[in-house]
């Protein structure tokens, strides 16, 4: 027992667990690290584009300054993109700073907070680090978030004071599901002004065609919202933590003020820049994870592993129907030197998700994956 006063809500906290580190694995099951594959975090597999390495190349030399706390270049970059004014604009160290600078902003002190069950774990973090009361509402039977429970979770105390925060994954991590459009501006319809609505878009950029949708139009619109992105996923910066806020400025007016300051370092600020211009490296980006997506479904599909259609750059796929099924098969995966991501802190422990790699990655654990399998009978 320690001396400190310490909150139940800060000692009950589970600590966030990322991925397996290639180096780790090596040293733990005697591998050479050159051929672990890692497809475990959701990272691109095309690595961080030569247009961000020369932009951080040039800003080298002003490492000895605090970085840009107001991030002029980089706003400017993200207003010209999506039409939008600075100060609807609030970044972070990555997208789930922003997920945690909304907690704190708008349901600390007691407030309420709805997410999806299978939801990034981060909401519920979240929630826990500010002491807020969390409402996890059942998935749908295919996973996926149940907008209209989700709404009733929202109204559920007292319709006249509605939950405070409500996170949207779309697509969601780590199921990969997606909300049509529709069933959004339904939800945004219903949801209470006082309610802040956050819409997760972490990997929006990985949506087919036919799936995208204007979600800045909705801000627009409505003014309880707040479209969260990163530049981790297809932009290849996992590494420099950055990600954006978009919403209007009585709401990013009070996460600015909130925010840590300079919570976005100069190199990242810089590579954000560069990359977010590099239609080019997008374009690949995508292709590869399209082309990567029918490469391991069609395996799926041909062994009659189960795994749910995701919109995301990975899948979730069953192990097996033993209840350790997960956990058996990501060891046998793990000896080959093949890291991929235990989904049971979600619930889903006879589950595990795999990112989406280039075609040798991918080749590597669909070779990998038979006797791993074999592991959980």
């Amino acid at each position: 027992m320690t001396p400190f006063h310490i909150p139940d809500y800060i000692r009950s906290i589970a600590p966030y667990i990322g991925g397996k580190p290639i180096e780790e694995v090596a040293r733990e099951f005697g591998l050479d690290p050159a051929g672990i594959v890692k497809l475990a975090s959701n990272e691109n597999p095309l690595g961080i584009p030569d247009s961000a390495k020369r932009a951080m190349a040039d800003a080298m030399a002003e490492l000895g300054r605090y970085p840009d706390d107001a991030g002029f270049d980089l706003k400017r970059a993200l207003c010209e993109k999506l039409g939008v004014a600075d100060d609807w604009l609030v970044l972070g160290a990555g997208s789930s700073d922003i997920l945690i600078t909304a907690a704190m902003t708008f349901a600390g002190n007691g407030g309420r907070v709805v997410h999806s069950q299978y939801g990034f774990v981060v909401y519920g973090l979240a929630a826990q680090k500010v002491g807020a009361q969390a409402t996890v509402v059942p998935a749908t039977a295919g996973f996926g978030h149940d907008l209209g429970a989700m709404l009733a979770a929202v109204l559920a105390v007292d319709e006249d004071e509605p939950a405070s925060l409500v996170y949207v994954a779309n697509p969601s991590n780590p199921t990969g599901t997606f909300l049509t459009p529709a069933e959004i501006e339904a939800f945004l319809d219903e949801v209470p002004a006082e309610t802040v609505v956050v819409l997760d878009e972490a990997y929006t950029e990985y949506l087919d065609p036919q799936q995208r949708f204007d979600s800045v139009e909705w801000v627009r619109r409505y003014p309880n919202l707040l479209v969260s992105r990163t530049f981790s996923k297809a932009y290849g910066l996992a590494g420099l933590r950055i990600g954006y806020g978009i919403a209007q400025p009585a709401l990013t007016n009070l996460m600015n003020r909130v925010r840590a300051a300079f919570n976005v370092n100069a190199l990242a600020q810089a590579a954000a820049v560069a990359a977010l211009a590099d239609q080019a490296f997008l374009d690949a980006s995508y292709a590869v994870n399209r082309d990567g997506y029918r490469q391991l479904t069609a395996q799926f599909d041909a062994a009659g592993i189960a795994y749910i259609p995701s919109s995301g750059n990975f899948i979730l796929f069953k192990a097996g129907d033993a209840a350790d099924a997960g956990a058996k098969a990501n060891v046998a995966l793990l000896k080959s030197g093949v890291i991929v991501r235990p989904v049971a802190n979600y619930g889903l422990p006879q589950w595990l998700r795999v990112s989406i790699g280039t075609k040798p990655e991918n080749d590597v654990f669909l070779a990998a994956l038979p006797a791993a399998l074999q592991a959980t009978r």
